[in-house]
């Protein structure tokens, strides 16, 4: 497999049994490695398909190699100290420029194929590329709500500014021309659609990521008690994780967590450790390439994030044996239920929040009952070997469908809404006051 950062990556693979499926082309806008989740979504998927003869090839922006590919992209970081939507402005056109032309030169070789887009701005890119409605373009929805939603809670840009009315501009423009939408939870579905009615009306199905064995041997000695996998970044909220921690050391119960993952706030969170006393009980163990081989190791997997579509660190919890403690907020009770494979606390009061932790830890019977829960739940909702015929299915069928044209009008509104230099929200804003 080479590296997205050259010619796309492909994955061997022959025809799938029982699936009539043409070639298979899966477009992000992010790079080929990275902890995301997305990036892992990715990964996972492309690794058991080429191993079941399923072949498939990844095109991102680095794909498209060009001189100027390190100083358009290096300026990002630069422009976001003086701006946040300055940055997401200019990290979202470069991205789907290169990301349009790598398809472009990908998808002139090919005749029939599937492009799967990560993402509104990848379905928008392929949209441009392909060469006909021969080439279907689905999108997966990873993101909630919507992806200027996404940036305006990582305090990038301002909710209803002018990039998040532009973010959501391009989507209201792109989702109802592609060929069909995997949602990964129901709740995705339905926070899209809230906004964005129109949505409903395009063919789409709800597939939860899916989640493979880690291919190394899993830890067997005992690591500490809990664990959590995530970038330490505002959404992932580790800040309400040390403030149970230190309640519950308040009331005599010293429990050790490890923390998986690196970000911006690792500064922060380590100095709120040091603060609550909490430094011999709190492990940042940096990014691991396949961390979950360390899961089995603890007696309980925590997660207190605010903003998911999905939760694949929460599924990995569960396959690897581990009860659950989260919120029940979001797609989060479509993976789990409180008092089955885990607890439900809430985000507000982490001293109920560390009362119901108490509880579980305390009774070992009842904390072994629900780890046995969460890997019969693992198996039976999300194993890849029960997801990904599920998401075979579904391509098949849409590119099969004789009925699938492009809507009237279609490529000249998504050129209409190209970037040119003014957002297209405000574009429209000035075109309605004219």
């Amino acid at each position: 497999m080479s590296s997205s950062d050259g010619e796309p990556a492909t994955t061997s693979g022959g025809e799938s049994p029982g699936q009539v499926l043409p070639p298979l082309v899966i477009a992000t806008s992010l790079r080929e490695d990275g902890i995301t989740g997305v990036q892992s979504y990715v990964r996972r998927l492309r690794r058991y398909l080429g191993e079941n003869g399923v072949g498939t090839a990844l095109v991102t922006p680095f794909s498209w190699r060009r001189p100027l590919t390190v100083p358009v992209f290096g300026v990002r970081p630069g422009l976001e100290k003086v701006s946040g939507s300055a940055g997401t402005f200019w990290y979202r056109h470069w991205h789907e420029v290169f990301l349009r032309n790598a398809l472009k030169r990908h998808l002139a070789t090919r005749d029939d194929c599937i492009v799967l887009a990560q993402d509104p701005l990848a379905a928008r890119a392929a949209l441009h590329a392909r060469r006909g409605p021969h080439q279907r373009v689905i999108l997966v929805v990873h993101f909630r709500i919507s992806q200027a939603d996404e940036f305006a809670d990582k305090k990038l840009i301002p909710h209803e500014g002018a990039v998040f009315r532009w973010i959501r501009q391009a989507e209201r423009e792109t989702i109802p021309q592609v060929d069909g939408v995997v949602y990964v939870s129901r709740w995705a579905r339905e926070a899209l659609v809230d906004w964005f009615p129109e949505a409903d009306e395009v063919p789409s199905t709800v597939i939860g990521c899916p989640v493979t064995p880690s291919r190394h041997e899993p830890v067997r000695e005992p690591l500490g008690d809990l664990v959590t996998l995530g970038n330490l970044d505002i959404v992932k909220n580790h800040r309400f994780l040390l403030d149970v921690l230190a309640d519950a050391r308040r009331r005599g119960r010293q429990y050790t967590l490890d923390i998986f993952g690196e970000g911006p706030l690792r500064k922060e969170l380590r100095r709120q450790a040091h603060d609550l006393g909490l430094e011999g009980q709190v492990r940042f163990r940096g990014f691991q390439p396949d961390a979950r081989r360390f899961l089995s190791g603890y007696r309980a997997y925590v997660h207190a994030g605010y903003s998911e579509s999905f939760c694949l660190a929460i599924v990995e919890g569960m396959a690897a044996g581990l009860p659950v403690v989260v919120a029940g907020i979001g797609p989060i009770p479509e993976l789990c239920d409180d008092g089955v494979e885990g607890r439900f606390w809430p985000l507000d009061d982490p001293v109920r929040a560390a009362a119901i932790l108490i509880e579980m830890l305390e009774d070992e019977p009842r904390r072994a009952q629900a780890a046995v829960a969460a890997v019969q739940r693992f198996h039976r909702d999300f194993d890849a070997d029960v997801i990904v015929p599920r998401l075979l299915s579904f391509l098949s069928d849409r590119f099969a469908d004789q009925n699938v044209m492009p809507a009237e009008g279609s490529a000249d509104r998504l050129r209409a809404g190209r970037l040119r230099g003014i957002p297209v929200a405000e574009r429209v804003q000035r075109d309605d006051a004219g």
